[in-house]
């Protein structure tokens, strides 16, 4: 049911209802009976009559649909709509609200500006929006209407804005879901769009659409149900090159390119053979593909907002500008496109239950995120590690920081695991001044990666490396070949699912993990030790570990709590770190070390040679006009974690990340 199903009197009406109540005495303060919300007296044009909830399977009709993305240099992206109106009367048109892919509701309805809705003849029809689903619009259509016009614009955020940037003077992310409405009382799957946009002359793009015309920059698509659309978003741009990854297989795969500058889209020697080897090694993984084809959109830019978000047929990502024709990036880079590769196969095709809602405006729940996202992350690691975007040495190290972050993390003094996918509905993706005490996002992501780490290194110690996770990929995973269509999963069904691999006590397995909560909760490092590996600490990196750790240099956490950012500002401070103990937190920064201006180098210097010689290491911190001398008493060095391997024992986690050969 969807929550407009209830809706609560304005304050004011119940204040007043109670100050009634009370004046007329207890005999009659039994008397008045409250009804519906609907019988309380809003200050409206109209009645607003209720939102009906998605029970019907089919909108009668097609809606035509035309966005405009030519208006660059302002950024706004005018939408026009034609809608059949199956009668009379009431009519409901939404806003999508819980996005795919945010786990939240996430639809920015702040940006929808101009809304205009007409019948035939251009007689204006006022819409009312609704009180308690702001998302939601209310029209009373006279009779004899049989469609309406809907236009309105999506005003798009240039630079520094709260949104994301999706237009640029060059490059366009259309992200249908955030600029179109559509009938209420209907499954997404049962409404029909025939999607067109106009984009600049000469403009190339990439989607998972299949293009009917595209002329005089006007491109024109087959007709396909709105959850279709909205899960196939666009990048076009100026500058666009389309890459063949499997051109010629059962279901093709391709990558589409958008760049800042042309010469940005030619890919350094051998990169193209890396994405190519990881749709193999996902062939060998799965065994099957739950698509009829695939795109990966690819941004080479530094002016679009950056993405990583996954769709059942193709993605949207965005890299550094230089990323292709240096042929590599950032570690989380290489991994980002196996990552939203994989999410074709779990969390599209195979999606959670409480995920697959009727529409966008019915709430989604989030309870097997640490399936959704971190067994994905867990996959999209080792395919990365398999087709050779990253190598074993790469992918221990960012293993390592997994480890070393969840072994000191406090939050699970009080928080489990399970509770942080509900992160997002507490808002998207809001950055938090404590993240090791709060606990954030990342941790259904990293800190379940390492719980299907040691689900995969205990399947391969129980069957002697005859059986493995990847058994549960092509046996759970693996069953749609060929088309898209979603099926939803429970708890229940993933544990079954890992029992005909090996049988285990999984549920047990799992809840221990999740729920591990108090003072005595450890992280799930035991995928480590089983895989061959211990977590170390070192006070020198190699040259590699120095450049997946990027902000090494700056980050000393796990000696004297906190990190440096820009100008020495103190940030990152670990809950229950010297630097907490000793008063620090959000608006410090370092002005000196000892008597020394104050820098990174500085700082590790000085924390080298208490090592040695055994002095409090001495800092001057600044808080506006405020200003304190601490003394530390810290003689343990440097601290940078590091996987070292455990002597006669099988290296299990290189096996993982070896490539398949079948």
């Amino acid at each position: 049911m969807m929550r407009s199903a209830v809706r609560l009197l304005p304050a004011v009406c119940l204040a007043a209802l109670l100050a009634a109540l009370l004046a007329a005495g207890p005999a009659s303060a039994q008397t008045p009976v409250l009804t519906s919300p609907r019988d309380a007296a809003l200050a409206l044009p109209r009645p607003q009559p209720a939102i009906p909830a998605p029970t019907q399977a089919s909108f009668p009709g097609v809606i035509r649909y035309e966005a405009d993305v030519t208006d660059r240099a302002r950024r706004i992206i005018g939408v026009r709509q034609t809608i059949p109106v199956p009668a009379a009367g009431a009519f409901t048109l939404l806003y999508p609200e819980f996005l795919p892919g945010n786990h939240a509701g996430a639809g920015p309805i702040q940006l929808l500006s101009g809304l205009t809705v007409t019948a035939p003849g251009g007689r204006r029809l006022e819409w009312l929006r609704d009180t308690v689903e702001p998302h939601a619009f209310h029209l009373d259509i006279p009779a004899g209407v049989t469609e309406i016009e809907v236009a309105f614009q999506w005003l798009t955020q240039p630079d520094g804005g709260s949104w994301r940037v999706v237009q640029t003077p060059d490059i366009v992310n259309m992200q249908w879901e955030k600029a179109i409405l559509y009938p209420a009382g209907y499954a997404a799957a049962g409404i029909t769009v025939e999607p067109s946009i106009r984009l600049p002359e000469g403009w190339g793009y990439g989607v998972a659409l299949d293009t009917v015309s595209h002329q005089g920059g006007l491109a024109r698509f087959a007709p396909v149900s709105l959850y279709t659309l909205v899960d196939s978003p666009m990048f076009a741009g100026a500058h666009y090159r389309r890459f063949a990854l499997d051109a010629d297989g059962r279901s093709p795969v391709h990558l589409s390119l958008v760049a800042d500058q042309s010469g940005q889209l030619q890919p350094a020697a051998g990169l193209m053979e890396k994405f190519e080897a990881m749709v193999v090694q996902a062939d060998r993984l799965f065994g099957a593909r739950p698509f009829d084809r695939y795109e990966f959109l690819v941004g080479a830019t530094s002016q679009l907002g950056g993405i990583g978000l996954e769709h059942h047929r193709s993605s949207e990502n965005v890299l550094a500008p230089d990323f292709f024709t240096r042929g590599t990036g950032s570690l989380g880079a290489r991994q980002l496109l196996p990552h939203e590769y994989v999410h074709s196969w779990n969390g599209k095709y195979m999606r959670p239950a409480d995920e697959l809602t009727a529409n966008y405006n019915v709430p989604s729940q989030n309870t097997l995120m640490f399936v959704y996202e971190g067994l994905t992350s867990y996959w999209g690691r080792v395919l990365a590690a398999r087709a050779g975007l990253t190598t074993k040495e790469e992918t221990l190290i960012g293993m390592a920081g997994h480890a070393a972050f969840y072994e000191t993390q406090p939050g699970r003094q009080w928080r489990a695991l399970h509770d942080t996918q509900n992160h997002n509905l507490l808002g998207y993706r809001v950055p938090g001044q404590w993240p090791s005490w709060m606990r954030t996002t990342t941790d259904y992501y990293d800190e379940a990666l390492l719980v299907w780490l040691d689900a995969d290194t205990l399947i391969r110690e129980a069957t002697n490396g005859r059986r493995s996770l990847d058994d549960f990929a092509k046996g759970f995973f693996g069953r749609l070949d060929g088309r898209a269509e979603a099926r939803g999963y429970t708890f229940e069904e993933v544990v079954a699912a890992l029992n005909a691999v090996h049988p285990h006590e999984w549920a047990g397995f799992l809840r221990d993990r999740l729920d591990a909560v108090g003072p005595d909760a450890r992280a799930p490092l035991d995928g480590i030790a089983r895989g061959g590996y211990r977590l170390a600490w070192v006070d020198s990196l190699t040259p590699t570990e120095r450049s997946v750790m990027t902000g090494w240099a700056n980050d000393f956490q796990y000696s004297l709590g906190f990190t440096l950012g820009a100008n020495n500002r103190i940030g990152g401070v670990l809950w229950g770190g010297l630097a907490w103990e000793a008063g620090l937190g959000v608006g410090w920064d370092l002005v000196a070390v000892g008597d020394r201006a104050a820098s990174s180098e500085v700082l590790r210097e000085a924390i080298t040679a208490a090592k040695s010689d055994g002095d409090p290491i001495t800092l001057i911190v600044r808080n506006g006009d405020r200003f304190r001398t601490i003394a530390f008493d810290y003689r343990d060095g440097l601290r940078y974690p590091r996987l070292e391997r455990t002597a006669g024992t099988p290296d299990r986690l290189g096996d993982i990340l070896a490539p398949r050969r079948r």
